[in-house]
């Protein structure tokens, strides 16, 4: 980001990127119904956050499948996630906007690798925010 002119400034507080990830379980009889995940397959949803270099930097397993991403960000910011102030992470709109998060705009196309396959630009301001995002 810092090298680049296209991010710089405009990205120079992102300190990373945070996502949850469904990891496949097999639970208990009494918890399966807890672990069932909108895809429809058993699983742990996971918090985890990466450096830009790559590098792992915070970790929260465990959580049920049914779990939203917001959910597992609200109780990790609660007990141990933290975020410097002035700084934030790069999120996707499954997660709340906050000062700790740059989030997407909702409704908007981002996906690069489907612009690139079909050579298309952003419509609006929204979308070249995504696209940069």
């Amino acid at each position: 980001i810092a090298n680049n002119p296209k991010f710089y400034p405009f990205f120079k507080d992102a300190i990373g990127a945070i996502d949850g990830t469904h990891i496949a379980c097999v639970p208990s009889a009494n918890k399966r119904d807890l672990m069932h995940n909108w895809k429809g397959f058993l699983s742990q949803n996971c918090l985890i956050a990466c450096s830009f270099n790559g590098l792992i930097t915070y970790i929260l397993g465990g959580w049920e499948g049914s779990v939203a991403d917001a959910m597992v960000y609200h109780n990790a910011h609660l007990w141990d996630l933290a975020i410097p102030d002035g700084c934030y992470y790069l999120t996707d709109a499954g997660f709340p906007s906050t000062l700790q998060l740059l989030v997407l705009y909702h409704g908007q196309c981002y996906y690069l690798a489907e612009w690139g396959r079909a050579s298309l630009l952003p419509k609006n301001r929204k979308e070249l925010f995504n696209l940069c995002h």
